[in-house]
Formats: C-alpha cells, structure tokens, sequence
C-alpha cells in the first residue's frame, strides 16, 4: 500500500506546531526590546552578534525539513526514524533561548546540555541508519542537523562562560580566564577537525558552523590580545578541516557520478 501523507498525521501536526515554536523563540531574541545579541553578557568568548545569523539558515532549512516529511523519502527518516526526537529537540531548544535571553545562564547551561545530547542522538540516528539517497535528503534532512549540531556545540562552550565565566566588561582576563578561554577554543577547533575526518568525505556543514563561530569571536573579542589573537589561529586552523571537508565531498560526488557513468555504460542496449 502507497504511502499517504496523512499516515503518522499527529506526530506531523505536532512537528509543525513545535517548528513554529521554536522559531518564535528565536524572533523573539531579536525582536524584543532587551536586544539580548547586543544586552547579554559580555565573557571573553563571547562572538560577534552575526555569529547567531546561523540561527536563521537552520530555521529555514528546518522549513523544508517540515514539508518534506510529507513525501515518503521524507516520511521514512523523519517519521520513522526521527521520530518523537524532533518535537523534543525543539521544546528544548525554545526553553533553553527562553532561559538564555532571560540572563538564567546557570539553567540554560544545563539546558544547552539537554538540547546538544538531543540533537546528538537525532544526529546519529540520521549519520548512521539514513545515508542521503537524493539531494532532496542532502538539503533537508543532513544539512540542517549537521548545521544544528556543530552550532549546538559552539552554544554550550558559550553558555558555559555566561553561567560561570567572568564579564569581560568588569574584569580583566586573568590568568585562568585566558588557559579557559584557550582550552574552549582548542576544543572547538578539534571538533571542527573531528567532523573533517568523521567519514571520508567529512561533514562539511558542521565543520563550517564551527569555523563561523570561531570568526565571530576573532571579530569581537578585542580587549584581551592573547584571547584575540588565540581565536584567529584556532580558526585559520577550522579554515583548513572546511577545506578538507569540501575536497572530500567534490570527491565523493565525483567518485558518485564516475559510478553513475559506469552504470550505464555497462547497461544493455537492448532491455
């Protein structure tokens, strides 16, 4: 029997519901008079308020993600394999913005923890039981939670610092504060190069959201030197796990279309 697209209807219902949840979460970071991007607290890896732009590629990623759970190929990763995981991930997230934008940075740590091991699992799940067999799985299904994960990684190093790390409007980076601030942007850099080497031809959106965050930090921090100066090294060196990661995907498409040519060379002339 033909897949309908209204098999599975209430958890679709409860995915659109919960989408538009989440993303008025998100404007209302923007929208609200407090300018939370601009008003939040300053530490010392704190990014360039652009850096949260990423927000809205995913969102809008995450739109097509929504429609296209209505298609079969669609249905068979989301529905089935996805799942419940994805309205949970959005109440998370919507509660964690809530909880960020309100200056509540200790519970939005704890938060930010709860929404990156979420979308880990829904990542996983995706990585290693749902390899992309069209592009339309490519632009809506692995990119937006390679995207969202790689930036869910950059948001619980940056909460961390807001619930435990000094304003860098108040202090000066003390001793611990730059061997910290060090360590949180080696440990970007290596997740950055960990997503370049976690397949052959690498997760590429992860390593990019990464990267981005690592720019934003280079561009705003610059009151501390060594802060400043520590994040434009560590991101020059997420520049190359990109490049690496884009050299393996022109690969893999290449080594894709080689395997596609091959086919239909070896393909009778008479059926």
């Amino acid at each position: 029997m033909a897949d309908s697209w209204k098999d599975d209807i209430l958890l679709k219902i409860v995915n659109i519901l919960v989408y538009f949840l989440f993303l008025g979460s998100n404007i209302y970071t923007v929208a609200s008079p407090s300018s939370i991007y601009y008003n939040g607290k300053e530490t010392y890896i704190t990014p360039a308020p652009w850096a949260f732009l990423i927000w809205s590629l995913i969102h809008i990623l995450l739109l097509g993600t929504i429609i296209y759970q209505f298609f079969p190929n669609g249905k068979k990763t989301i529905i089935d394999g996805i799942s419940w995981r994805f309205p949970l991930l959005g109440i998370l997230n919507a509660i964690y913005v809530n909880l960020w934008a309100t200056h509540h940075y200790i519970i939005a740590f704890i938060f930010a923890l709860f929404v990156s091991s979420a979308v880990t699992h829904v990542y996983y799940i995706v990585k290693k039981y749902h390899a992309a067999e069209s592009y339309a799985d490519e632009l809506f299904i692995h990119l937006p939670f390679s995207l969202y994960h790689g930036w869910t990684t950059v948001l619980v190093v940056v909460t961390a610092f807001d619930a435990f790390g000094v304003d860098s409007l108040t202090h000066a980076a003390g001793i611990w504060t730059k061997v910290f601030v060090f360590l949180a942007l080696f440990f970007l850099e290596g997740t950055a190069a960990a997503y370049a080497f976690s397949t052959p031809e690498g997760d590429l959106p992860a390593s990019i959201a990464i990267a981005w965050s690592l720019w934003a930090i280079f561009a705003h921090q610059t009151s501390s030197g060594f802060v400043h100066w520590s994040s434009l090294v560590f991101a020059i060196l997420a520049v190359i796990w990109v490049l690496k990661g884009a050299t393996g995907h022109v690969l893999h498409f290449r080594h894709r279309g080689i395997i596609a040519l091959s086919d239909e060379e070896r393909a009778p002339l008479v059926g």
